[in-house]
């Protein structure tokens, strides 16, 4: 009934062709016009999963509760004081932007400021003040006469310090040092810069104290393909204005979720179109190998852009709009749709090869091919709409419109393709279409057929161990291009745990739950550090109290002198300047040891400066001068710390650990390298056996990943429970059911192996290639089995398989093409899928043609005999029957003649 039908269809088209195109093309400009009109995709990588799982659950009343940054700016500059100045400014003006809606300083401002020193450890802190005490003349100095020239006489008195035996040269290195590298960007015309924090700590500062943050929350518009990119724009744009990087050496960067995602798009176009255009130039190169006409080229191009308008219409009807996920439907489609107008194609080409007429060829094509394409089509488009009951969303809407669309492309293929031929007319076929030279492998196959099939099983199974270090990566930011600014910016910071960016979040009803949840996990051997808002309460607050008061009665007449020095004309300036290179110049002679070398070094560059232009002394005074003003500024505060508790502590900060109900936040920290998969699920996995309703970016990246891999080994079962009945439906043999999955099977294991291999782990965008596999493998696993059900041997050299190695070709290329792509995620997706391509075809074209061995022999069949063309016309002659006629239109003319009626049933099976 099935072959009846496909014949009567493609018979009405090629009869009626012309109306079967214009329908077409009617059908397909409406469909462009409602793609073009509803055409969206949801950016927001939430909706990949649905809001009922217990995880996302878990998550949503987290962020309804502590809402987190979408974007993170972060701004470096080379000193302390620069840095606060430059985030202070950029912060203030992001908050009169329209694309932000909330700007938050964390660690900053001026709760920290001031209290600050309450945060060290108690003997840091001890240090520290009792410095602060030595250098009160110092401090005089410097704040009765803030300027290039008070500095340089506080170097003066140091040195006359050295002179009189009360320091060593050596104990001035390193403010010699720094000050003669200010000098020297300066006079090398290079932005330069002085941290009189860092001098007064002793040590390089931290890059931790080089760096602020600011997190934004912006306004973000979903309908577009970059949904922050206005917001982001707006942020970097002021970033500009405010000249940060020349006024503050300044550099600002973007990350956070959406930059990442915003990147990841913006990636995606990237050589986009080269990209297209070579896997475009190479599948029109493998159809004209399989094809060899120009016509039927564009017919099966043709064909397959209508059935693309009419799926991707159809496709938005049915889910509203595609995801990142579902939107790889395009390159699905091309590459799967191509393979049926490539197997009607090249049945056909044969057939008119047999044939001669152009109708009578199709109709032979439909007759003869229709039934596996119909079956192939049928099974490929179960295979896809397994996925519809998974719990992974974008799968399932991939699986919706990948399953209507593998329908439509099939009855493009007997529909608009005939038609299209009909009306093209390609020359005949003078040459059969099998691959003669192949014949060897067939006589190989046939001769040796039991140890090929043993000796694959066998290598299957001894390789199957591989499968148990198949890897997962769960992590998305290994999906990533790691050139993307916003990734860069993020891999950096996640190599600090500080900064939070892989840790767990766990909401406690109260903040003594949340205290108590501390106190379980400090057990923990994967947990670095856990916090509550009882973190930000300093122990040992007295004494810190006590140190700091000590410091601030020594050297607080100095910090806030009655007079302060009126600023130096620029030949004061030149005058300190010289006088301190003497000053030095003297103090060294002709010493060693590294006081002595920066001295001389420092001396030389003074001088230089003293000779130089005004406007170059100016430079070294902005450098020195600004922030010592800053720093001076910061003591002040710094030394009038409050006691903190819990109610002293701004309603800003601690609305980020307790709720106004009174909910509390617990950060958990990964103990470890957080950029290792391996850590990351250890950490996770030991974190949610004391806390299971934990949350936050490392418990996502877990669940998401599980969440993936469940809802793959689901659809496979039900793809495969779902063809292994439909096969048997159709082909009423639970032998040739087998015969059909177990090829499948086996490429399947065999692509799974190779990833081992290869180091090529599955993750979130190449997994896709699993159910392409499915697929196609299906597809060709019908066609070799109808054909050898039908009787037909030879497999490797026959029509069949030049059609299923080029559609192979012509969809590795596509697929394969995306390897090219600059996106890492899209990239291991074609790897993967051009690697499943390969093992799929090998599987049908040389493994399935030896498992099945020779047809079977079926009571009352007439074997078929192949008649020469020259000899087929004589015989029509003599018969009165057209040598173009089908065999059923043979029979049918015989059975019209009394006299040769008899013969009519052989030539039927002739």
């Amino acid at each position: 009934m099935l072959r009846s039908s496909i014949f009567s269809v493609v018979d009405f088209c090629t009869r009626f062709s012309w109306w079967v195109i214009v329908l077409a093309i009617a059908l397909a400009a409406g469909s462009a016009v409602y793609t073009a009109r509803h055409f969206a995709i949801k950016t927001d990588v939430t909706d990949l999963f649905p809001s009922d799982l217990p995880w996302t659950q878990r998550a949503f009343q987290f962020m309804k509760a502590f809402p987190q940054p979408d974007i993170l700016v972060v701004v470096d500059a080379p000193t302390p004081e620069l840095v606060e100045q430059a985030v202070t400014k950029l912060a203030q003006a992001l908050r009169n932007l329209n694309h932000i809606r909330a700007v938050h300083q964390p660690e900053s401002g001026s709760f920290f400021e001031q209290n600050g020193m309450l945060y060290l450890p108690t003997g840091e802190l001890a240090r520290l003040t009792d410095g602060l005490v030595g250098a009160d003349p110092i401090v005089k100095t410097l704040v009765s006469d803030p300027s290039l020239r008070g500095t340089l006489r506080v170097l003066s008195l140091a040195l006359m310090g050295v002179q009189f035996g009360q320091l060593e040269l050596d104990d001035l290195t390193r403010p010699m040092t720094m000050a003669a590298h200010t000098a020297e960007e300066v006079l090398a015309g290079r932005p330069a810069s002085f941290s009189w924090r860092a001098l007064a700590g002793g040590k390089p500062s931290e890059p931790r104290e080089l760096r602020r943050f600011i997190e934004v929350e912006p306004a973000l518009d979903f309908s577009a393909l970059e949904p922050g990119r206005a917001a982001t724009d707006a942020v970097a744009q002021t970033a500009r204005d405010l000249k940060l990087d020349s006024g503050y050496q300044a550099r600002v960067r973007l990350t956070g979720l959406v930059p990442i995602n915003d990147d990841q798009f913006a990636t995606l176009k990237d050589n986009a179109a080269l990209n297209a255009a070579m896997s475009l130039t190479a599948v029109l190169g493998i159809l004209w190998l399989a094809l060899r006409s120009l016509r039927i080229i564009l017919a099966v191009a043709i064909s397959l852009v209508v059935g693309l308008t009419i799926s991707a219409a159809f496709g938005l009807f049915l889910v509203g709009a595609l995801n990142v996920i579902s939107v790889a439907f395009f390159v699905l489609f091309v590459g799967l749709g191509v393979d049926f107008g490539l197997q009607f194609s090249v049945r056909y080409r044969a057939e008119r090869h047999d044939y001669g007429d152009l109708r009578t060829a199709l109709r032979s094509a439909a007759r003869k091919g229709g039934a596996p394409l119909a079956l192939a089509a049928v099974a490929t488009a179960v295979g896809f709409s397994s996925f519809l009951p998974t719990a992974y969303r974008g799968l399932s809407e991939l699986g919706q419109i990948a399953g209507s669309g593998m329908i439509i492309a099939f009855i493009t293929s007997i529909t608009l393709l005939p038609a299209l031929l009909m009306v093209l007319n390609p020359p005949g076929e003078p040459r059969p279409m099998g691959f003669a030279a192949l014949a060897p492998v067939d006589r190989f196959v046939e001769r040796y057929r039991i140890p090929v099939v043993v000796t694959t099983v066998l290598l299957v199974v001894l390789a199957s161990p591989l499968l148990l270090f198949l890897p997962f990566d769960f992590n998305p930011l290994h999906l990533q291009n790691p050139k993307a600014a916003s990734v860069a910016t993020f891999l950096e910071l996640r190599k600090d745990p500080q900064t939070g960016a892989n840790a767990i979040e766990i909401m406690a009803p109260n903040l003594g739950a949340a205290n108590a949840v501390v106190q379980r996990l400090s057990s923990v051997p994967e947990v670095s550090q856990a916090q509550t808002l009882s973190s930000l309460v300093p122990g040992d607050q007295d004494k810190k109290l006590e140190l700091i008061q000590t410091a601030a009665d020594a050297i607080g007449a100095s910090l806030n002198p009655e007079t302060v020095a009126p600023p130096p004309r620029d030949p004061e300036n030149i005058e300190a300047l010289s006088s301190t290179a003497d000053d030095l110049s003297t103090v060294a002679r002709d010493g060693q040891g590294p006081g002595a070398e920066a001295a001389r070094r420092l001396s030389g560059l003074l001088l230089q400066l003293a000779k130089s232009d005004p406007s170059v002394r100016r430079e070294v005074e902005a450098a020195v001068v600004g922030p010592l003003r800053i720093s001076l500024d910061q003591l002040r505060e710094e030394l009038k710390p409050q006691p903190i508790t819990m109610e002293t502590i701004p309603a800003d900060l601690r609305r980020e650990w307790v709720t106004t109900d009174g909910r509390a936040r617990v950060q958990v920290l990964p103990n470890g390298d957080p950029n290792d998969t391996k850590v990351l699920r250890y950490f996770v996995t030991a974190v949610l056996a004391i806390e299971p309703d934990a949350t936050g970016p490392a418990v996502l990246l877990f669940e998401a990943g599980n969440t993936i891999m469940r809802a793959f080994i689901e659809a496979g079962i039900f793809a495969l429970a779902a063809i292994a009945v439909l096969l048997w439906i159709a082909l009423r043999r639970i032998a040739d059911v087998l015969l059909t999955l177990v090829p499948l099977l086996v490429a399947g294991v065999v692509t799974l192996e190779l990833c081992v291999v290869l180091d090529l782990p599955l993750n979130f965008a190449n997994i896709i290639a699993l159910p392409l596999l499915l697929g196609v493998g299906v597809a060709f696993k019908i066609y070799y089995i109808m054909a050898w059900r039908s009787g037909k041997t030879a497999l490797v050299q026959s029509t069949l398989t030049r059609a299923v190695i080029f559609s192979a070709m012509t969809t590795a290329t596509a697929f394969g093409s995306l390897s090219l792509s600059s996106d890492p995620g899209t990239s291991s997706m074609g790897k993967l899928m051009a690697l499943a391509l390969i093992c799929t075809m090998a599987a049908a074209v040389l493994f399935q043609p030896a498992l099945m061995g020779r047809p079977r022999e079926k009571a009352g069949r007439v074997s078929r005999v192949d008649i020469p063309a020259g000899a087929l016309s004589s015989y029509s002659a003599f018969f009165g029957v057209s040598s173009d006629a089908s065999p059923r239109d043979a029979s049918r003319t015989l059975q019209k003649q009394p006299a040769l009626a008899g013969m009519s049933e052989g030539v039927q099976a002739t």
